[in-house]
Protein backbone atom coordinates (compact mmCIF):
# COMPACT_ATOMS: atom_id res chain seq x y z
CA UNK A 1 0.00 0.00 0.00
CA UNK A 2 1.15 3.60 -0.97
CA UNK A 3 2.46 5.75 1.53
CA UNK A 4 0.63 8.80 2.82
CA UNK A 5 1.68 11.90 2.34
CA UNK A 6 1.30 13.66 5.32
CA UNK A 7 2.15 17.47 5.77
CA UNK A 8 3.96 19.18 8.74
CA UNK A 9 5.09 22.16 10.25
CA UNK A 10 8.81 22.09 8.68
CA UNK A 11 11.93 22.42 8.40
CA UNK A 12 13.05 18.95 9.65
CA UNK A 13 13.81 18.94 13.02
CA UNK A 14 10.36 20.15 14.47
CA UNK A 15 8.28 19.28 16.93
CA UNK A 16 6.21 18.40 14.15
CA UNK A 17 8.59 16.34 12.69
CA UNK A 18 8.93 14.27 15.89
CA UNK A 19 5.14 14.10 15.93
CA UNK A 20 4.93 12.83 12.34
CA UNK A 21 7.61 10.26 12.71
CA UNK A 22 5.90 8.26 15.09
CA UNK A 23 3.21 7.98 12.72
CA UNK A 24 2.92 4.61 10.17
CA UNK A 25 3.48 4.41 6.54
CA UNK A 26 3.37 7.85 5.90
CA UNK A 27 5.43 10.21 3.71
CA UNK A 28 6.79 13.13 5.75
CA UNK A 29 6.05 16.75 3.57
CA UNK A 30 7.58 19.71 5.64
CA UNK A 31 5.74 23.08 4.49
CA UNK A 32 6.17 26.46 5.99
CA UNK A 33 3.06 26.76 8.01
CA UNK A 34 -0.13 25.78 9.52
CA UNK A 35 -2.32 27.63 6.68
CA UNK A 36 -0.15 25.94 4.18
CA UNK A 37 -0.82 22.46 5.68
CA UNK A 38 -4.51 23.44 6.03
CA UNK A 39 -4.54 24.60 2.02
CA UNK A 40 -2.40 21.40 0.94
CA UNK A 41 -5.17 18.27 2.41
CA UNK A 42 -8.38 20.29 1.24
CA UNK A 43 -7.16 21.03 -2.00
CA UNK A 44 -5.76 17.27 -2.19
CA UNK A 45 -2.29 17.93 -2.69
CA UNK A 46 -1.37 16.19 0.91
CA UNK A 47 -3.72 13.01 2.23
CA UNK A 48 -3.25 14.35 5.22
CA UNK A 49 -1.89 16.97 7.36
CA UNK A 50 -0.46 17.17 11.05
CA UNK A 51 -0.72 20.25 13.01
CA UNK A 52 -0.41 21.81 16.49
CA UNK A 53 -3.87 21.82 18.44
CA UNK A 54 -3.21 22.51 22.28
CA UNK A 55 -0.34 22.88 24.18
CA UNK A 56 -0.04 22.32 28.27
CA UNK A 57 1.85 25.14 29.07
CA UNK A 58 0.29 27.90 26.13
CA UNK A 59 -3.18 26.53 25.39
CA UNK A 60 -5.29 26.10 22.11
CA UNK A 61 -3.28 26.89 18.71
CA UNK A 62 -5.41 29.67 17.26
CA UNK A 63 -4.17 29.22 13.18
CA UNK A 64 -5.14 25.60 13.65
CA UNK A 65 -8.04 25.79 15.26
CA UNK A 66 -9.42 28.92 13.25
CA UNK A 67 -8.16 27.20 9.98
CA UNK A 68 -10.67 23.98 11.20
CA UNK A 69 -13.45 26.28 12.04
CA UNK A 70 -13.66 29.01 9.65
CA UNK A 71 -11.61 28.26 6.91
CA UNK A 72 -11.69 24.15 5.56
CA UNK A 73 -14.19 21.87 5.82
CA UNK A 74 -11.50 19.21 7.29
CA UNK A 75 -11.98 16.28 10.00
CA UNK A 76 -9.87 15.35 12.95
CA UNK A 77 -8.83 11.39 12.41
CA UNK A 78 -6.32 11.18 15.21
CA UNK A 79 -4.39 12.83 17.83
CA UNK A 80 -0.76 12.38 18.55
CA UNK A 81 0.67 13.41 22.00
CA UNK A 82 4.28 15.01 22.60
CA UNK A 83 6.36 15.57 25.20
CA UNK A 84 8.09 19.15 24.36
CA UNK A 85 11.36 19.52 26.38
CA UNK A 86 13.01 23.37 24.96
CA UNK A 87 16.77 24.14 24.44
CA UNK A 88 18.28 27.42 24.02
CA UNK A 89 20.72 26.44 21.39
CA UNK A 90 23.49 28.67 19.68
CA UNK A 91 26.66 28.01 17.31
CA UNK A 92 29.57 26.33 18.63
CA UNK A 93 31.78 29.08 20.52
CA UNK A 94 29.14 31.70 21.44
CA UNK A 95 28.44 32.20 25.00
CA UNK A 96 25.14 32.66 27.21
CA UNK A 97 26.31 36.18 28.04
CA UNK A 98 26.93 36.77 24.08
CA UNK A 99 23.07 36.19 22.82
CA UNK A 100 21.54 39.09 21.94
CA UNK A 101 18.64 37.60 20.31
CA UNK A 102 16.78 34.73 20.61
CA UNK A 103 14.62 33.02 17.18
CA UNK A 104 11.38 30.30 17.91
CA UNK A 105 8.46 29.57 16.96
CA UNK A 106 5.77 32.21 19.20
CA UNK A 107 4.59 29.21 21.21
CA UNK A 108 7.77 28.17 22.00
CA UNK A 109 8.58 31.51 22.77
CA UNK A 110 5.51 31.90 25.15
CA UNK A 111 6.48 28.89 26.95
CA UNK A 112 9.70 29.88 28.40
CA UNK A 113 9.03 33.74 28.86
CA UNK A 114 10.04 33.33 32.35
CA UNK A 115 13.87 32.24 31.13
CA UNK A 116 13.77 34.88 28.18
CA UNK A 117 12.78 37.75 30.45
CA UNK A 118 15.71 36.95 32.54
CA UNK A 119 18.24 36.47 29.52
CA UNK A 120 17.41 40.12 28.48
CA UNK A 121 17.94 39.26 25.22
CA UNK A 122 14.96 40.59 22.15
CA UNK A 123 13.38 37.89 20.91
CA UNK A 124 12.29 37.43 17.67
CA UNK A 125 9.60 34.91 16.16
CA UNK A 126 9.99 32.32 13.46
CA UNK A 127 7.34 30.00 11.06
CA UNK A 128 8.59 26.99 13.39
CA UNK A 129 11.53 25.64 16.02
CA UNK A 130 13.52 24.49 13.20
CA UNK A 131 13.50 27.16 11.20
CA UNK A 132 14.94 29.05 14.35
CA UNK A 133 17.80 26.93 14.65
CA UNK A 134 18.42 26.99 10.75
CA UNK A 135 18.38 30.72 10.95
CA UNK A 136 20.66 30.67 13.72
CA UNK A 137 22.99 27.98 12.16
CA UNK A 138 23.18 30.31 9.25
CA UNK A 139 23.65 33.24 10.77
CA UNK A 140 27.39 34.86 12.12
CA UNK A 141 25.63 37.04 14.77
CA UNK A 142 25.46 35.82 18.50
CA UNK A 143 22.13 34.61 17.94
CA UNK A 144 20.24 31.90 19.91
CA UNK A 145 17.19 29.13 18.89
CA UNK A 146 14.39 27.83 21.41
CA UNK A 147 14.21 24.35 19.49
CA UNK A 148 14.20 21.13 20.54
CA UNK A 149 17.52 19.23 20.53
CA UNK A 150 16.72 17.22 17.67
CA UNK A 151 17.05 20.49 15.76
CA UNK A 152 20.16 21.14 17.36
CA UNK A 153 22.32 18.45 16.22
CA UNK A 154 20.50 18.43 12.97
CA UNK A 155 22.12 22.24 12.36
CA UNK A 156 25.36 21.93 14.04
CA UNK A 157 24.18 23.95 17.55
CA UNK A 158 24.84 23.44 21.37
CA UNK A 159 23.02 23.74 24.33
CA UNK A 160 23.32 26.58 26.12
CA UNK A 161 20.66 25.74 28.71
CA UNK A 162 18.36 23.39 28.40
CA UNK A 163 14.59 22.46 29.69
CA UNK A 164 13.94 25.98 29.89
CA UNK A 165 10.11 26.03 29.49
CA UNK A 166 8.31 27.79 32.30
CA UNK A 167 6.78 24.83 33.65
CA UNK A 168 7.44 20.95 33.95
CA UNK A 169 5.71 18.48 32.11
CA UNK A 170 5.34 20.09 29.07
CA UNK A 171 3.29 18.46 26.06
CA UNK A 172 1.79 19.61 22.34
CA UNK A 173 -1.13 17.42 21.48
CA UNK A 174 -1.13 17.38 17.73
CA UNK A 175 -3.96 16.32 15.28
CA UNK A 176 -4.32 14.15 11.99
CA UNK A 177 -6.81 16.22 9.48
CA UNK A 178 -7.96 14.64 6.44
CA UNK A 179 -10.50 15.74 3.63
CA UNK A 180 -13.80 13.31 4.51
CA UNK A 181 -12.69 10.29 6.71
CA UNK A 182 -13.86 9.76 10.28
CA UNK A 183 -12.22 7.18 12.18
CA UNK A 184 -14.42 3.94 13.24
CA UNK A 185 -14.89 3.92 16.53
CA UNK A 186 -12.40 2.34 19.30
CA UNK A 187 -14.31 2.80 22.26
CA UNK A 188 -11.99 5.16 23.53
CA UNK A 189 -12.81 8.28 21.47
CA UNK A 190 -13.02 11.80 21.49
CA UNK A 191 -15.29 13.92 19.56
CA UNK A 192 -14.78 17.39 18.82
CA UNK A 193 -17.56 20.30 17.44
CA UNK A 194 -18.59 23.90 16.76
CA UNK A 195 -21.32 25.18 18.03
CA UNK A 196 -22.42 28.88 16.43
CA UNK A 197 -25.64 30.66 18.22
CA UNK A 198 -28.46 32.15 15.91
CA UNK A 199 -28.61 34.63 19.31
CA UNK A 200 -26.98 35.29 21.60
CA UNK A 201 -29.41 35.50 24.93
CA UNK A 202 -29.45 34.64 28.62
CA UNK A 203 -28.67 30.59 29.20
CA UNK A 204 -27.49 29.83 25.77
CA UNK A 205 -24.80 28.17 26.65
CA UNK A 206 -26.43 26.41 29.72
CA UNK A 207 -28.93 24.74 27.61
CA UNK A 208 -26.03 23.92 25.09
CA UNK A 209 -24.14 22.53 28.29
CA UNK A 210 -27.58 20.66 29.52
CA UNK A 211 -27.71 18.51 26.53
CA UNK A 212 -24.44 16.51 27.14
CA UNK A 213 -24.89 16.57 30.84
CA UNK A 214 -28.34 14.85 30.58
CA UNK A 215 -27.01 12.28 28.75
CA UNK A 216 -23.80 12.04 31.22
CA UNK A 217 -21.40 12.79 28.31
CA UNK A 218 -17.69 13.96 29.84
CA UNK A 219 -16.95 17.44 28.53
CA UNK A 220 -13.32 17.55 27.89
CA UNK A 221 -12.73 20.80 26.48
CA UNK A 222 -14.95 24.07 26.39
CA UNK A 223 -13.36 26.91 24.15
CA UNK A 224 -14.60 30.36 22.86
CA UNK A 225 -13.69 31.45 19.77
CA UNK A 226 -14.36 35.09 18.06
CA UNK A 227 -16.57 34.36 14.95
CA UNK A 228 -14.79 37.16 13.26
CA UNK A 229 -17.96 39.08 12.63
CA UNK A 230 -17.67 41.61 15.38
CA UNK A 231 -16.85 42.22 19.13
CA UNK A 232 -18.63 40.28 21.19
CA UNK A 233 -19.85 37.34 19.07
CA UNK A 234 -18.68 34.20 19.59
CA UNK A 235 -18.75 30.19 18.92
CA UNK A 236 -18.24 27.60 20.87
CA UNK A 237 -15.60 24.62 20.63
CA UNK A 238 -16.79 21.82 22.76
CA UNK A 239 -14.65 17.82 22.73
CA UNK A 240 -16.16 15.23 24.95
CA UNK A 241 -15.48 11.92 24.97
CA UNK A 242 -17.54 9.31 23.24
CA UNK A 243 -17.79 8.78 19.06
CA UNK A 244 -20.55 9.82 16.58
CA UNK A 245 -21.47 6.40 15.86
CA UNK A 246 -22.31 5.95 19.73
CA UNK A 247 -26.21 6.58 20.10
CA UNK A 248 -25.99 8.68 22.89
CA UNK A 249 -23.24 11.11 21.05
CA UNK A 250 -25.76 11.12 17.76
CA UNK A 251 -28.85 12.10 19.74
CA UNK A 252 -27.10 15.03 21.42
CA UNK A 253 -25.66 16.44 18.69
CA UNK A 254 -28.88 16.06 16.49
CA UNK A 255 -30.89 17.69 19.86
CA UNK A 256 -28.40 20.79 19.48
CA UNK A 257 -28.77 20.76 15.78
CA UNK A 258 -32.53 20.87 15.84
CA UNK A 259 -32.64 23.25 19.09
CA UNK A 260 -30.00 25.56 19.86
CA UNK A 261 -27.29 26.16 17.61
CA UNK A 262 -25.68 25.09 14.30
CA UNK A 263 -23.06 22.35 14.85
CA UNK A 264 -20.01 21.82 12.75
CA UNK A 265 -18.42 18.30 13.34
CA UNK A 266 -14.93 18.38 13.25
CA UNK A 267 -14.15 14.92 13.73
CA UNK A 268 -14.41 11.33 16.41
CA UNK A 269 -10.59 10.18 16.84
CA UNK A 270 -9.06 7.86 19.42
CA UNK A 271 -8.09 9.54 22.33
CA UNK A 272 -4.16 9.45 23.71
CA UNK A 273 -4.30 7.80 27.21
CA UNK A 274 -6.66 5.64 28.92
CA UNK A 275 -8.81 7.12 31.40
CA UNK A 276 -11.99 7.52 29.15
CA UNK A 277 -12.58 4.16 28.51
CA UNK A 278 -12.90 3.22 32.44
CA UNK A 279 -15.50 6.41 32.89
CA UNK A 280 -17.99 5.43 29.85
CA UNK A 281 -17.66 1.83 31.03
CA UNK A 282 -19.03 3.28 34.33
CA UNK A 283 -21.65 5.16 32.77
CA UNK A 284 -23.01 2.63 30.00
CA UNK A 285 -23.20 0.23 33.10
CA UNK A 286 -25.54 3.20 35.18
CA UNK A 287 -27.67 3.49 32.23
CA UNK A 288 -28.25 0.48 31.31
CA UNK A 289 -28.97 -0.49 35.48
CA UNK A 290 -31.43 2.54 35.01
CA UNK A 291 -33.59 1.41 31.88
CA UNK A 292 -33.76 -2.09 33.45
CA UNK A 293 -35.04 -0.30 36.35
CA UNK A 294 -37.58 1.93 34.33
CA UNK A 295 -38.71 -1.06 32.25
CA UNK A 296 -39.61 -2.81 35.04
CA UNK A 297 -41.98 -0.03 36.26
CA UNK A 298 -43.64 0.14 32.94
CA UNK A 299 -43.73 -3.68 32.61
CA UNK A 300 -46.45 -3.00 35.23
CA UNK A 301 -48.87 -0.72 33.65
CA UNK A 302 -52.31 -1.99 33.40
CA UNK A 303 -53.44 -2.38 29.55
CA UNK A 304 -56.90 -0.64 29.07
Amino acid sequence: MASARVGYLGPEGSFGHEAVCTMDNVEPVALRSIADILVAVADGSLDQGLVPLENAIEGTVSATIDGLVFDHDLLIEREIVIPIRLQLLARTGVALADVTKVWSYVHALAQCRTFLHQLKATSEETTSTSQAAHEVAQSSEPWAAVASQTAGDLFGLVALASDIEDHPGNETRFVAVGRDHITPATGHDRTTIVCFQDADRPGSLYAILGRFAARDINLTKLESRPTKRGLGEYCFVIEFEGHVADDVVADCLADLQAHLARVKFLGSYPVTGEGAVDRRAEIDQARTSAFEWINAIRARVRSS
